[in-house]
């Protein structure tokens, strides 16, 4: 009786040793499938050699998700070199819709927003690679900023805080010393500064400035890299123009205004030649950033 308890219990053990194997199998069997129509359909891992790329491995993991129809559908997760995730962008037919997050190398978040249309809605956070918030936005459907706008410190103390409606500054600006001290005052309208409100404080007590800062609310000017060119064209100061860098890799594309981007996106890449974010323009001023796509690369 023990013997035959005994068989028994060996021979679970070696069903539940044998099944991961023939699970892997199995999965391995049903991904980067086509339906009867060519189309991809299921689940997609797009590896190195896929797209042929020179910094990842041939069999490493680039990006995975769902395929509806040969369209992009739900979550899709997109890797750094490292193999940490990079990017989680929801896709609804094909555009990214919905919810999503950009992450450092290191796996900290790096942003966190929601893409409708084209643009940022609802609740926005960028942190710095520290995991300290740096940017507090809300935007409208439309893809105005709008509400108190908030830039932080890597220390986590309030750099800037500013009303936003429509897009434009409106009201009170205050601008704060890493320490907490209050640094600067000023009124605006309609995004302009109302010079005769300006004050300025020195610090209460001793503190060292931070030397690179979050950018300024009142404006994130595009200015043109000087060795960003455009291919085989004139550069139009004043038209619509596609820049590139000395990789042949388009920088900024979109409507320029006195020799800099106005209307448009702005993409930069790291030192390994991959695109690391897409910034977007609108009337001269950074709004945000827009999720990395498969066209992006």
């Amino acid at each position: 009786m023990i013997r035959q308890s005994l068989l028994f219990v060996f021979s679970l053990l070696i069903c539940f040793q044998a099944l991961p194997a023939q699970v892997s199998a199995e999965t391995s069997a049903n991904i980067n499938q086509l339906d009867e129509m060519g189309r991809k359909t299921g689940h997609w891992v797009i590896t190195g050699a896929m797209i042929k790329s020179n910094h990842y491995k041939p069999d490493q993991k680039v990006e995975e998700g769902e395929y509806v129809a040969n369209k992009r559908e739900g979550l899709w997760k997109r890797y750094h070199t490292n193999g940490k995730v990079k990017t989680e962008i929801t896709y609804r037919n094909n555009r990214p819709e919905g919810p999503y997050k950009m992450y450092y190398p290191t796996g900290v978040v790096e942003e966190d927003g929601r893409w409708v249309n084209e643009h940022n809605v609802g609740n926005f956070k960028r942190f710095h690679a520290n995991g300290q918030v740096a940017q507090e936005f809300s935007f409208e459907d439309n893809g105005l900023r709008t509400g108190v706008q908030r830039y932080y410190y890597e220390n986590g103390n309030l750099e800037l805080e500013v009303e936003v409606v429509q897009g434009l500054e409106e009201g009170l600006m205050r601008r704060f010393y890493p320490n907490g001290d209050l640094m600067e005052e000023k009124m605006l309208k309609g995004g302009v500064v109302d010079k005769s409100t300006i004050k300025k404080y020195e610090p209460r007590k001793e503190t060292q400035l931070v030397a690179e800062r979050a950018p300024a609310v009142e404006a994130k000017p595009s200015v043109r890299i000087p060795e960003d060119k455009p291919n085989l064209e004139v550069f139009k100061h004043n038209g619509q123009n596609v820049l590139y860098n000395k990789q042949k890799q388009v920088t900024q594309i979109g409507e320029f205004k006195d020799g800099r981007l106005w209307n448009g996106k702005w993409k930069k890449y790291g030192s390994n030649g991959l695109i690391e974010k897409i910034e977007i323009y609108k009337e001269g001023v950074y709004v945000g950033n827009a999720p990395i796509t498969q066209d992006d690369l």
